[in-house]
């Protein structure tokens, strides 16, 4: 199938994100745009990090999904779990494309990794949102996700919030609630498929929705998995903000998945979306 790559920003992306009818699904990629200190923002930093908390086999040292499940097999999953809490204790101050992000008329916003920045951004900017985190069946048996206010409190299921932030591995606060290990994967890897573990109300949502990818790289099979489910039956069109030139594997992805290309620097995006908007950053 093919699909289409573009050099600049196109209306419909700026235009869709102000309305409201694209969604914004953000990965690590985007604590790049931070000013000062940030915590892990990718797989290989991360596990470099967790291993050098707890010594693990050299084979795996660099595999952050098998390296977290040997420290939860070997030293038990609290260990695991407070090294990912110390990982992320770092609070990165939000970027001005996060301040942009939060203050959106979004439906859902969808953010792939376990930073709190597009948190505090939002709780910065307003009260009419909620969030929605994976939760890791070592410690949640048969309760997919879990919901909080703006202020962390645990909320009933949903919340209908104007805009839900959706952490589908997770997040440091306000629980630290991580979906890093082999299992933790496999487990939600198992039902994805049928949908059970994405919230009734983000599938809800999406069905009138296209999204937008920043800060997103598809070169591993567990971001591509879980962007396909989640983008399932949703309304489209849908764009992918990736400088570099794809993988193989990540070309397959976007066409696939019909996702435009948009090859810019996510500074030079980030920065064109402010200036068509400047009222929306905060």
């Amino acid at each position: 199938m093919f699909h289409a790559t573009l050099a600049d920003l196109p209306d419909t992306v700026i235009d869709g994100l102000a309305a409201g009818t694209l969604a914004p699904y953000l990965g690590p990629g985007l604590l790049a745009l931070c000013e000062g200190a940030t915590p892990p923002a990718e797989p290989a930093a991360l596990a470099a990090v967790l291993t050098a908390k707890v010594s693990v086999p050299g084979k795996i040292k660099h595999r952050l999904t098998a390296a977290a499940q040997f420290i939860e097999n070997f030293k038990h999953r609290k260990t695991l779990v407070n090294a990912m809490n110390e990982a992320y204790a770092v609070a990165a101050v939000p970027s001005a494309l996060q301040r942009w992000l939060a203050a959106l008329p979004a439906p859902l916003i969808v953010d792939a990794w376990y930073d709190d920045t597009l948190r505090a951004a939002l709780a910065e900017a307003r009260a009419d949102w909620g969030e929605v985190q994976g939760l890791s069946q070592s410690e949640h048996f048969g309760t997919w996700v879990g919901w909080y206010d703006p202020q962390g409190a645990v909320s009933p299921d949903p919340i209908e919030a104007r805009t839900v932030l959706y952490k589908p591995w997770g997040g440091h606060v306000p629980a630290g609630n991580y979906l890093v290990s082999d299992t933790d994967f496999v487990e939600v890897l198992t039902e994805i498929d049928i949908q059970t573990p994405i919230p009734a109300l983000v599938q809800q949502r999406r069905a009138a929705l296209g999204f937008v990818f920043l800060g997103c790289r598809f070169n591993d099979q567990l971001p591509r998995a879980f962007a396909r489910q989640i983008m399932k039956r949703s309304a489209g069109p849908h764009y992918a903000v990736l400088p570099d030139e794809p993988t193989r594997m990540e070309a397959r992805f976007l066409a696939e998945q019909g996702i435009t290309r948009i090859a810019m620097p996510l500074a030079e995006a980030a920065a064109a979306l402010m200036a068509s908007q400047p009222a929306l950053v905060v």
